[in-house]
């Protein structure tokens, strides 16, 4: 009788112990590893400091290059613009102050005050625009700066916030929240 104890004994740790053995538990970690570079938002800021929109091809954001140029361009042609016509105005009330007619009829006919009146406007635009111009490039500079911290940012996709609608069996009526799930 002791024997068949034995025996049984020994059946039963032996096969537990292949069970174990044959029956392994794997886990699988579905986060992928990406390595972070701490230097990457200053890079990306450098390179947007040193050529506008430079910042946003290394973060390859392609699509931000139009909005770049097209504000840092509009902003340079309207202060060109408003220089040229600012010196027009100032060169034509200087030769009036010394006597020299102008070969203009359309400035001709204005008064000096409307000269002095108008170089105060067109230098007020060109202030403008310069400071549109450096806002601009300050922006690119910053939004190449952000863009590129953000990209490094882990998102997990087991993070989910969405609205749900749970019907309350009680009072036959739905009750409508928001619901924060993370799933291990």
């Amino acid at each position: 009788m002791q024997n068949q104890f034995i025996l049984l004994f020994l059946f039963l740790g032996l096969t537990s112990i292949f069970a174990q053995a044959q029956d392994k538990i794997v886990f699988k970690d579905s986060l992928k590893s990406e390595t972070i570079d701490p230097l990457r938002p200053a890079k990306a800021a450098f390179y947007s400091a040193v050529l506008p929109g430079l910042g946003q091809i290394y973060n390859k954001k392609y699509w931000k290059l139009p909005l770049v140029y097209g504000a840092i361009g509009t902003s340079t042609y309207l202060y060109i613009d408003n220089q040229k016509k600012y010196n027009i105005y100032r060169d034509e009330y200087k030769s009036r102050l010394e006597g020299i007619e102008s070969d203009s009829q359309f400035l001709a006919g204005l008064s000096e005050s409307q000269l002095i009146s108008a170089q105060k406007q067109f230098q007020r635009n060109r202030d403008l625009s310069a400071l549109f111009m450096v806002g601009f490039y300050v922006l690119n500079i910053i939004d190449a700066n952000i863009d590129a911290a953000l990209s490094q940012f882990n998102v997990s996709e087991k993070l989910a916030f969405k609205p749900s609608l749970n019907k309350n069996e009680i009072s036959s009526e739905n009750n409508f929240g928001f619901a924060l799930n993370y799933t291990f």
